[in-house]
């Protein structure tokens, strides 16, 4: 069909039937197959014709609702909305925006009635109408003016003053053109909040000649400019406001690439501390037939999480370090197994593992296992005070270090990450080619402060060159949230960094 058309009329008249089909509703898919095009050119020419990246052609279906059924703050640091959410104008028809239950429990949880919130990388404009039908002021802004235009589409609405969850008085959103690297405009100490979801670094075009889209960048480039809009993020907002910023990572050659742990190490080098480290889970991956079969064979687990780091602006200004240098004797036990050949069934095939709260440590440790140690040694290394042992040449197909079972404290934290960075050291000598050094991490608090083990035991490593990061696995207990919400949210999750031995 495609090359009948190209023949015929040329590019344009494929562009013009590509559009026509997709307007009538015709799937991505069989957009696809019918006119022989990728994914990627679909949505070039979409984002071309349109002026941004939309997936659904059609304009919203009229209001049913005006808030979420049975609505609930979220109360731990694991997020999951298995429904997207529709309330209001809220829809899915641009691509990548995220699900409006973030900024409803960013918005309610860190502002008050008539604050001033930020969206400087509005899209669709979600965080827009979140703040219209929630009393808040709201700036938005977007570097192009198709999302700009879609935003103001998604905010021609009158929500009723009566009713349960309506506040009052409503304010209309001040929109328009701008970028999140240039607030000048803006006052500093004058913003309350800023909900933002940032384009990743290379994973979807919203636009195809704006200079000065984050979107179109490398990683090196991407990090580079989000160190302006962290470095203005800190200069508008007021002392103690909050900057939530939605992350993920991406993969190349069957490795992750941590884009979250980066642009979180760049928003805490501007001078914000860390309130909270929320992950929040994907819906949309595919486990099963072709894509568990691809997960098992080539040994690569599909992105099913993202990170929504809550900063803080301080009261005063801190020092940047993220933690003293405390020293502390390094002391572990180690268990050796071998272990056969394992049928590699019911294995979790996305980066977000959930177990019974009982069984967590057995499960994590069986996937663990048959994903990376299908035969031979699986050592297991655990943090306590008996005995200080050395690695030495062990031959193991995978080393797991586990994380302290005690309370943590920022002293037993040093120590823990002095073991591992000796460890990955002596594994050069201590492992095989192909091996796998498993690390075990959880954020923990203190002196009011989160600290984001998971990203501090990352950058201690990024200097053992013989080794390579292979997966950010998130483990989360089925666990049922406190009752009622709280100054702090509950952390539940832990993080196993996955290594490969080059």
């Amino acid at each position: 069909m495609r090359l009948h058309i190209l023949q015929a009329h040329g590019e344009t008249a494929l562009k013009e039937a590509v559009l026509a089909d997709k307007k009538r509703g015709m799937s991505d898919p069989e957009i696809g197959a019918r006119y022989g095009i990728s994914f990627n050119t679909l949505q070039q020419i979409i984002t071309e014709a349109y002026g941004a990246n939309i997936s659904v052609l059609q304009r919203p279906k009229r209001i049913k609702r005006w808030e979420p059924f049975s609505f609930r703050e979220e109360t731990t640091t694991v997020w999951s909305f298995k429904q997207r959410g529709d309330w209001a104008t809220h829809n899915g028809r641009y691509r990548g925006n995220w699900s409006p239950y973030i900024p409803r429990n960013v918005i309610l949880k860190y502002s008050k009635p008539g604050d001033l919130v930020l969206d400087y990388f509005v899209g669709g404009g979600t965080t827009a109408v979140e703040a219209k039908l929630l009393g808040r002021r709201c700036i938005a802004r977007d570097i192009n003016p198709g999302a700009v235009g879609i935003t103001l589409e998604n905010l021609r609405f009158s929500p009723p003053r009566l009713g349960t969850g309506m506040a009052e008085p409503i304010y209309e959103p001040e929109v328009q053109v701008g970028d999140a690297r240039d607030l000048s405009d803006i006052s500093e100490n004058s913003v309350d909040l800023i909900c933002a979801h940032p384009p990743y670094a290379g994973i979807i075009r919203y636009s195809t000649k704006i200079l000065g889209d984050l979107s179109a960048l490398s990683v090196p480039d991407f990090l580079r400019e989000m160190r302006k809009v962290a470095q203005e993020s800190l200069r508008v907002l007021k002392p103690g406001g909050k900057c939530a910023i939605l992350l993920g990572d991406a993969r190349r050659a069957k490795h992750v690439i941590p884009i979250g742990f980066q642009t979180i190490r760049v928003f805490l080098d501007a001078g914000f501390g860390l309130k909270e480290l929320v992950i929040k889970r994907q819906h949309n991956c595919r486990t099963t037939g072709f894509w568990y079969a691809r997960s098992i064979q080539h040994n690569f687990l599909l992105l099913a999480h993202e990170y929504l780091p809550i900063f803080e602006k301080p009261l005063t200004a801190v020092s940047r370090e993220q933690l003293p240098l405390w020293r502390e004797t390094v002391s572990y036990w180690l268990s050796r197994e071998e272990v056969t050949e394992a049928e590699k069934e019911n294995l979790e095939t996305t980066t977000v593992w959930i177990f019974p709260e009982n069984r967590l440590d057995a499960e994590m440790r069986r996937n663990l296992i048959q994903r990376f140690c299908s035969r031979g040694y699986f050592l297991e290394v655990q943090y306590d005070e008996r005995e200080d042992l050395r690695l030495g040449e062990t031959h193991a197909n995978a080393l797991f270090i586990r994380w302290p079972p005690l309370l943590m404290t920022e002293p037993r934290f040093a120590g823990y990450r002095d073991l591992v960075v000796r460890l990955a050291r002596e594994s050069c000598d201590g492992i095989p080619s192909g091996a796998f050094l498993i690390v075990e991490a959880m954020d923990f608090r203190s002196e009011g402060r989160l600290i984001p083990s998971g990203l501090l035991l990352y950058e201690a490593l990024r200097g053992q060159r013989h080794l390579s990061l292979k997966e950010i696995v998130i483990v989360v207990p089925e666990t049922p949230p406190s009752n009622e919400p709280e100054e702090n949210l509950k952390i539940i999750h832990r993080y196993l960094l996955v290594y490969l031995r080059k």
